[in-house]
């Protein structure tokens, strides 16, 4: 390096010697003795240049040195006298191998011994994100009572193979800017949506006195609730209440499992019904006030239909919930059912052609809803498609029969032929699901602008949002239920046919377990319509009859069954299921007295795992199986997953299972 550097500062004198010596040896020939002088001279400058050339690389080297020693003594000096902590660890094994003493400071002087993890001095700290190229640590480190941000660099050693890499890291002390920003946080406002969901049951054939005394109470225990949170409470009106307070009390009332919606229950009226109430809650820390109240409506829209008697957080990027524990109460009035009727009927007379969708693998209820709104398309003089998969169905008999009839000649086609025959003035009609992320048809959902949807499950996170028309009614039975209704308000009787009726009836049939679970005055309503127009019992009954096989594989099912909880029975079948086997095992299982729920999680043909959830309402399968992306009804839930096992699905399972129980219980308490 020393001659490099030499060379690179030697000044270019061999070319002007070359020319002094060739002119020494030209004079030769004209005078010897003038050709000796010069030659002597030349001689004598050159011995005056080695000289001076020595001298002057001595004194650039010596230079060299000196600075190279500066810049070495002041890096270490830096790094012992860094005014942050720092620390160097090894990242293949995160041992600490130097820190310097505001480290030290910062964890209370913890005396270092040979191969210190860094985890023993600071419990929880994760070094991935070095390793993954960043230079800062992506959350605040806590140290003691103080937080840090930490920023580093990797050092590469000349001899990784041996030593592993190096990664600097200092610490900038936040802690005072984590307390003002968790401040602010807490101090933000949120805004809240309450209404008396059954004001109308509650108020329904008392006197007048009655009305004020529970009216008086309802607002007394409401005002005495936020008023400890320092909340503004206006009433709108007679059954919706506004409220506005800060974060901070929303974290109390989420950590007290909101109190309030088990003490309405202790309103009562003089016919025994209990008041329930549904709050919708808008939160985030950057949103505006006219935002926050547009998340409260989504809200208590969202509480609503999902039973009402619970609570629904909407923050820009989700959804919370809170209590919903009850049965969702019978709504007597058809009111609705009519205004969605006429509705209804006017959009499909606007539509150029109409298409008709329920669930991935759908199954009778599905069907026969889609069936009875073909019924109406057809009345409003427009041409229905029916979009199903007939490969992957659990309504194969069903779907058979109704090809069967000439109405329905060529109906049901592909997802992929109802894009190619979707023009911007389409209209699709969703059935028996709200969630677009399981309809049968995503694409089609994507490409048509102009969206109905009827469904009678809870409604989950994610759902249909853009609809144009949405009749979600959890109360009832079922989506065919939901349609037989609409249809009373449209067609005559003798404008069914049998086959459509019939395949209402069985879809109610099924979601009821025959009229067992979940059924209201307004399904017995709904399946007497339908007797009426010439629905056969006996017909609907042979669509649930299997073959013997499927009997074998309900009953082994069946064996196999264990508790997993207390009153909690699962079955687990590795071998691929047909969905309807799997869920009559459920419904076999809920029939043992012993056994509050069942769940039978099994492989799927096409690939992937499925989860069948039954209950008789002590246990509500909705809101455990929604813990692992499912959904459904209180007493009747599913879930499928497309890449895992029943073996990866069955720890999920039963943890959602344990984390119900245990919310359960702090209710109750």
């Amino acid at each position: 390096m020393d001659k490099k550097l030499a060379k690179l500062l030697e000044p270019g004198l061999k070319t002007m010697f070359a020319a002094l010596i060739l002119f020494v040896g030209i004079t030769v020939y004209f005078s010897v003795p003038v050709a000796a002088a010069e030659g002597l001279l030349v001689l004598l400058i050159f011995i005056f240049y080695k000289r001076k050339s020595r001298r002057r690389s001595d004194k650039i080297r010596k230079y060299v040195d000196t600075l190279a020693f500066q810049i070495d003594n002041a890096s270490k000096n830096t790094i012992v006298h860094f005014p942050l902590p720092m620390v160097i660890l090894r990242l293949d094994t995160g041992e600490i191998v130097w820190e310097n003493e505001g480290f030290e400071g910062i964890t209370n002087g913890y005396k270092r011994v040979f191969d210190t993890h860094i985890t023993e001095v600071v419990p929880g700290f994760d070094t991935r994100w070095i390793m993954e190229g960043k230079n800062c640590c992506p959350f605040d480190v806590q140290v003691g009572d103080r937080k840090y941000n930490v920023y580093g660099n990797i050092v590469r050693g000349p001899n990784m193979e041996n030593s592993g890499l190096l990664a600097t890291l200092f610490w900038v002390d936040v802690s005072d800017y984590c307390a003002l920003r968790e401040k602010h946080r807490r101090s933000r406002p949120v805004v809240a949506t309450i209404h008396v969901d059954n004001h109308e049951e509650l108020y329904k054939g008392i006197s007048e006195a009655e009305k004020s005394t529970i009216n008086a109470e309802i607002d007394q225990r409401l005002s005495d609730f936020l008023k400890k949170y320092g909340a503004l409470l206006r009433k709108l009106e007679r059954a919706k209440y506004l409220a506005v307070f800060e974060n901070e009390a929303l974290l109390q009332m989420t950590a007290e499992k909101f109190p309030i919606l088990e003490q309405m229950h202790e309103v009562r009226n003089s016919g025994g019904i209990n008041a329930t109430l549904s709050i919708g809650i808008g939160k985030g820390e950057d949103c505006s006030l006219a935002e926050l109240y547009r998340f409260a409506g989504l809200s208590i829209d969202m509480a609503l239909s999902r039973g009402g008697d619970q609570v629904v957080i909407k923050s820009p990027t989700a959804f919370e919930f809170y209590g919903g524990q009850s049965k969702e109460l019978e709504k007597r009035s058809k009111v609705k059912s009519r205004v969605v009727a006429n509705a209804l009927s006017q959009l499909i007379r606007d539509s150029s052609q109409v298409f008709i969708m329920g669930h991935r693998v759908s199954d009778l209820d599905s069907i026969g809803a889609a069936a009875g709104v073909a019924a109406i398309v057809r009345k409003c003089g427009r041409r229905p498609y029916i979009v199903c998969d007939r490969t992957v169905t659990a309504a194969a008999e069903l779907i058979d029969r109704l090809c069967a009839v000439p109405e329905y000649a060529d109906i049901f086609i592909t997802e992929q032929e109802a894009i190619m025959m979707a023009d911007a003035q389409s209209l699709l009609v969703v059935v028996d699901t709200s969630r677009p992320d399981i309809v049968e048809a995503p694409d089609l959902l994507e490409s048509i602008p102009k969206i109905t949807v009827i469904d009678h499950h809870r409604r989950a996170a994610s759902y249909i949002e853009q609809a144009a028309i949405n009749m979600h009614e959890p109360y009832a039975s079922s989506a065919s239920e939901l349609v037989t209704e609409l249809l009373q308000y449209i067609l005559s009787p003798q404008e069914l046919l049998k086959t459509e009726a019939e395949a209402l009836l069985a879809g109610i049939v099924l979601d009821t377990k025959s009229f067992t679970v979940k059924t209201g005055v307004r399904t017995f309503e709904a399946a007497a319509y339908l007797r009426q127009i010439g629905a056969d019992t006996i017909d609907v009954r042979k669509m649930f009859s299997g073959n013997l096989e499927g009997y074998i594989k309900r009953y082994q099912l069946i064996s196999e069954a264990r508790h997993i909880c207390p009153g909690i029975s699962l079955v687990v079948s590795r071998a691929p299921v047909d969905r309807a086997v799997a869920a009559q095992a459920a419904d076999e299982l809920i029939n043992i007295s012993d056994v509050t729920a069942a769940f039978v999680v099994f492989a799927e043909a096409a690939g992937g795992t499925a989860v069948s959830g039954r209950s008789y309402g002590k246990v509500n399968v909705q809101f455990v199986l929604e813990k692992i992306g499912g959904g459904g009804s209180m007493n009747m839930a599913g879930a499928q997953f497309k890449d895992k096992t029943p073996d990866e699905v069955v720890p999920m399972l039963t943890a959602a299972v344990e984390e119900y129980l245990r919310e359960t219980k702090k209710t109750e308490e």
